[in-house]
């Protein structure tokens, strides 16, 4: 998973113009002009030789300039990061809004359809002086100026949360990968960032966020993801109220791919493990799971969440003393791919192949023939369904990522937003 400073600039680049549609200009009163008195009498009426003054007709509506107001006022400074930045034009439309933070970089916007509105994309980013330029034109054609510069406030680290987010960019994974975000600072209003959060894909699939705890989210379609769909993830959380004086720090905009259609079927009952591609099992794999006393493997549906072509393994890293009767410490463990946050795996296991395909002697996870384990690594991806049975230990909820362990109206039951 890749890391991002906490503090580097996250500002996005647009620049929004647009071009000027002016309406013919109107009709405007006359002014100065004297009316001609009728014969024999002078032009300022009956009796008054020094004539009227001339008269000056109300000025026409369409020569007023238009005005333009904006949600933040100049010069300001301490302006909320959630501050949504928005311009309007009464009397005549908005020619073009420019907003940028220090240095030039410009950011997005959007006009409404009778583009009396622009409104930016996202919030504001913590301790930025901003300048927003707008111009407005009225049906006469005359154009209204305006110019204003603020400073949003600051924000400790410790009011900023970061959302990482799985999977990577441009990933294939899985048919049941979730998409699964993280954040290092614990969210207190869930429905207002998840308002700002989405999933869509092609094709589209019906599916739901999940609340896991205040530090993470998961989102996964109804049924297992359909192969070959496109899934765009936007989290547009910069600035967005988090809660308890808690403002996100960065949005992101992720593209992945589900890839072919894979099923991993293990039981540890008969250790057998079939790979089931497209609906066709393709081949079948002697294993041996988890012993008696303990160290059952757990049923359930598991999802690969990490690959290691090695890994150390040590039994301190699970509870068990190394140097106990059932402690172990074995280096270069090949062709890992975790499947619970608690240490079972799918992994090689050339010192058990006697007991592989007869009986289970592992403390917890699924061994096979060096063989055989590079061959499903190199097939498998994250995100991959792994369902065990035959065991009378269930998967614990959330013991990696368990999302397919619970029922759909289980799974939408922690949405923040119904």
């Amino acid at each position: 998973m890749s890391v991002w400073a906490k503090h580097s600039p996250r500002l996005m680049l647009v620049a929004s113009s647009v071009a000027l549609v002016t309406a013919l200009a109107g009709c405007s009163g006359s002014t100065g002009m004297t009316a001609k008195a009728p014969a024999g009498h002078a032009a300022g009426g009956q009796g008054d030789q020094r004539g009227t003054p001339p008269t000056t007709s109300p000025a026409s509506p369409l020569a007023q300039p238009a005005t333009l107001t904006a949600t933040v006022k100049p010069a300001a400074g301490d302006v909320p990061v959630d501050t949504p930045v928005t311009v309007r034009a009464s009397g005549g439309t908005l020619k073009s809004v420019v907003f940028e933070a220090a240095g030039g970089t410009a950011l997005a916007g959007t006009f409404n359809s009778s583009r009396t509105t622009w409104t930016a994309s996202e919030f504001l980013d913590p301790g930025v002086h901003y300048t927003l330029r707008s111009q407005a034109v009225n049906a006469a054609g005359k154009v209204t100026r305006s110019t204003r510069s603020f400073t949003s406030q600051h924000l400790t680290l410790d009011q900023q949360t970061y959302p990482n987010v799985s999977p990577l960019q441009g990933q294939v994974v899985g048919i049941g990968m979730p998409v699964v975000v993280t954040f290092d600072v614990p969210v207190t209003d869930r429905a207002e960032v998840q308002k700002y959060m989405s999933v869509t894909s092609t094709p589209a699939q019906v599916g739901s966020w999940h609340w896991v705890s205040s530090t993470e989210v998961h989102w996964r379609p109804k049924t297992y993801w359909k192969p070959g769909t496109k899934v765009d993830v936007k989290l547009n959380l910069n600035g967005v109220n988090a809660g308890n004086g808690i403002y996100g720090q960065l949005s992101r905009d992720i593209h992945f791919t589900i890839g072919k259609s894979l099923l991993i079927r293990a039981s540890v009952a008969t250790d057998k493990l079939r790979v089931v591609e497209a609906g066709r099992v393709v081949r079948t794999i002697p294993i041996t799971g988890g012993k008696p006393g303990g160290f059952q493997t757990r049923s359930g549906i598991k999802l690969v969440s990490q690959k290691y072509p090695s890994i150390d393994m040590n039994s301190a890293t699970v509870g068990i003393d190394p140097n106990g009767p059932e402690g172990y410490n074995i280096a270069n463990v090949q062709y890992a791919m975790r499947v619970t946050n608690s240490g079972e795996f799918l992994h090689a296991a050339p010192w058990s192949v006697y007991a592989q395909g007869h009986y289970n002697v592992s403390h917890g996870c699924i061994g096979m023939s060096t063989a055989n384990a590079q061959w499903l690594y190199n097939l498998t991806p994250v995100g991959t369904p792994v369902v065990v049975t035959g065991s009378s230990r269930p998967i614990e909820p959330n013991n990696g990522w368990t999302d397919w362990d619970e029922s759909w109206a289980q799974y939408t039951a922690t949405s923040a937003i119904r």
